[in-house]
């Protein structure tokens, strides 16, 4: 009887005692944050105008980004006017991107006041989450345009040397006519 009573105890109370624990959230220390919805580095990566993963599309598709093929531009063989372009693109796109970046995290930073004062409304959550949204698409509009701009700047054969530089591998698809 005892064996049983083990048995028992072994295969569900102990089971039942330990899933009872409260999990750990996988928000957990994230409360310390000055703004509870952006990391540091995210915080970093918008004031700082970094792609963030917004070109993905364009990158992957065979459309170069100009920050990436200033980097390879020896590798490239980028003529003289070709890298004075993908500058002012990469440039123009930086300075947006960066203008972007501050009014987003100017934003999520309201939002964030907005709960911390525990006085949000719904109109007040609209307006605020509709502005960040609209940010955001502006920053990746932003950061896809300049792709498509390389597209016009760089011949097939580069644009297939970047890929295969960027570790893309080399592409059998046909990347369009210069």
């Amino acid at each position: 009887m005892y064996r049983h009573i083990k048995f028992f105890a072994a295969f569900f109370v102990f089971p039942a005692v330990a899933f009872s624990q409260t999990p750990s959230s996988s928000y957990a220390g994230q409360e310390q944050r000055a703004i509870k919805a952006l990391s540091p580095q995210d915080i970093k990566m918008y004031l700082e105008g970094h792609g963030m993963g917004f070109a993905k599309a364009a990158e992957l598709n065979h459309y170069p980004g100009p920050r990436h093929v200033l980097d390879l531009a020896m590798e490239l063989k980028l003529s003289h006017e070709q890298f004075t372009r993908t500058q002012q693109i990469f440039d123009a796109m930086h300075n947006s991107a960066v203008t972007l970046g501050k009014r987003i995290v100017e934003k999520e930073k309201q939002l964030d006041s907005l709960y911390a004062t525990q006085k949000i409304s719904e109109a007040q959550l609209r307006a605020v989450v509709g502005e960040i949204a609209r940010l955001q698409g502006e920053l990746r509009v932003t950061h896809l345009n300049a792709h498509l701009e390389m597209k016009k700047i760089l011949t097939p054969v580069q644009t297939a040397k970047y890929d295969e530089l960027r570790g893309y591998g080399k592409s059998t698809a046909q990347h369009g006519k210069h």
